[in-house]
C-alpha cells in the first residue's frame, strides 16, 4: 500500500513539474511533426502506406492527457506530406473502420480524390478486418481495391441514431419544458416521442444521404441493375461476395495491395514503402497501423474493454455498420 502511495504521489509530481516547464516532456505529443520512416525497398521512388482506422470522424478525441488528433486531420496531414515530395509515386490505404460520421466519410472520399486529380498519382485500397459502410465509402476513391479474404465490407447506407429518454425521465418524475418558434424546432428532441411526420422527415433525409452513397458506388464501380439492388440493402458481406458483387476487385493481401501500387505506378519492385509517423518502432513492418501514439486507442487507467464494445455516438447521421444501433 505504502508502494502504491509513493508511485501514485511521484506521478503526480511529474505531472506538476511537466506542466510547469515546457523543456520537460514526460509524454509524446501529437504536436510533434510526421516522420518518414521506410519499411522496405532501396529504390529512389516511394509508396505511402496510409493507415485509416476505427470509427470515422473529424472531431479530436479527448484523453487523459492529451488530445489525439481526428482520422479527417490525420489522414489529410498524410496526404497534405505525402503531396510535397515528388518521389512518393502511389498510396496504399491499409482500411480498417467500421465507418463513422456521414461528413467525416465524405470529407475523405474527396480528399483522396482530389490528391489523385492534383499529383497524377495511384491510390490503391487494402480491406483488412472491417472495412464497412463510411470505411467502403472511402476506399471508393482508389484506383483498385482489394479485400483480405476474411475481410467484412459493404453496408452501403445511412443510419440516424437519436437517443431517446423521455421513457427513462418519466419514471423518474422528471420534465424539460420547450418555448419554440416553429413547429419544428425541437425535431428530435431526447426528451418526447417522436411523432409520425417528424419520422417521416427522417426517414426521407436518410434515404437521400444513402441515395448519395449509392450513386457514389454506382460511379466508382457501374454495378449491374440486380447487384446495386443487392447492395442497396445495406447489409455486409464477405470477400468473396463482395468481388461477385464487384464492389472490390480482388482478394489479397498487404503484400499484393504493395504489388498492385508499384504496378499501377510503374515503379521497379525495389521501391520503397514507407510511412509517416510520429514515433518509431522497432521491429517496424505494413502490419503496423499505427501513426500516433496509443495507436488511436483512448489512453484510460483502468480499461474494462467496455469502450471498445459501446462507442459513444452523437446524435447525428452516419456511414457506420454498428449493430448495435438498433
Amino acid at each position: 500500500m505504502r508502494r502504491l502511495i509513493f508511485v501514485m504521489s511521484l506521478f503526480v509530481l511529474m505531472v506538476m513539474v511537466g506542466c510547469a516547464s515546457p523543456r520537460i516532456k514526460l509524454f509524446p505529443s501529437q504536436a510533434d511533426p510526421l516522420q518518414e520512416f521506410t519499411l522496405e525497398g532501396k529504390a529512389p521512388e516511394k509508396i505511402l502506406l496510409l493507415p485509416i482506422r476505427g470509427v470515422i470522424s473529424d472531431n479530436p478525441r479527448q484523453e487523459l492527457l492529451r488530445t489525439q488528433p481526428s482520422t479527417v486531420q490525420e489522414v489529410v496531414s498524410h496526404l497534405r506530406k505525402a503531396e510535397k515530395d515528388p518521389l512518393v509515386k502511389a498510396v496504399v490505404l491499409q482500411l480498417d473502420s467500421p465507418g463513422g460520421s456521414v461528413t467525416a466519410s465524405d470529407v475523405l472520399y474527396n480528399e483522396i480524390r482530389l490528391f489523385k486529380e492534383r499529383t497524377g498519382r495511384k491510390v490503391v485500397a487494402v480491406m483488412m478486418d472491417v472495412a464497412a459502410s463510411g470505411g467502403y465509402y472511402i476506399a471508393l476513391a482508389a484506383d483498385v481495391i482489394l479485400a483480405h479474404p476474411t475481410t467484412v465490407t459493404g453496408s452501403v447506407g445511412v443510419v440516424f441514431v437519436r437517443p431517446k429518454v423521455a421513457g427513462l425521465m418519466e419514471k423518474i418524475g422528471v420534465g424539460v419544458e420547450v418555448s419554440k418558434s416553429g413547429k419544428d424546432k425541437d425535431i428530435g428532441s431526447p426528451f418526447r416521442a417522436t411523432t409520425p411526420e417528424e419520422e417521416h422527415i427522417f426517414q426521407a433525409m436518410t434515404d437521400q444521404l444513402a441515395k448519395r452513397f449509392l450513386d457514389l458506388v454506382q460511379t466508382n464501380r457501374r454495378l449491374e441493375p440486380a447487384q446495386l439492388a443487392a447492395v442497396s440493402t445495406a447489409r455486409v458481406y464477405l470477400a468473396e461476395e463482395a468481388v461477385n458483387l464487384k464492389l472490390v476487385d480482388r482478394i489479397g493481401y498487404m503484400p499484393d495491395a504493395v504489388a498492385e501500387a508499384k504496378a499501377l505506378a510503374g515503379l521497379k519492385e525495389d521501391a520503397q514503402v514507407m510511412v509517416y509517423r510520429r514515433v518509431e518502432y522497432p521491429d517496424d513492418n505494413i502490419y503496423n497501423p499505427t501513426t500516433s501514439y496509443e495507436g488511436g486507442r483512448p489512453a484510460v487507467l483502468f480499461d474494462t474493454g467496455l469502450s471498445a464494445l459501446f462507442p459513444a455516438l452523437s446524435p447525428g447521421f452516419y456511414y457506420l455498420w454498428h449493430p448495435d444501433a438498433d
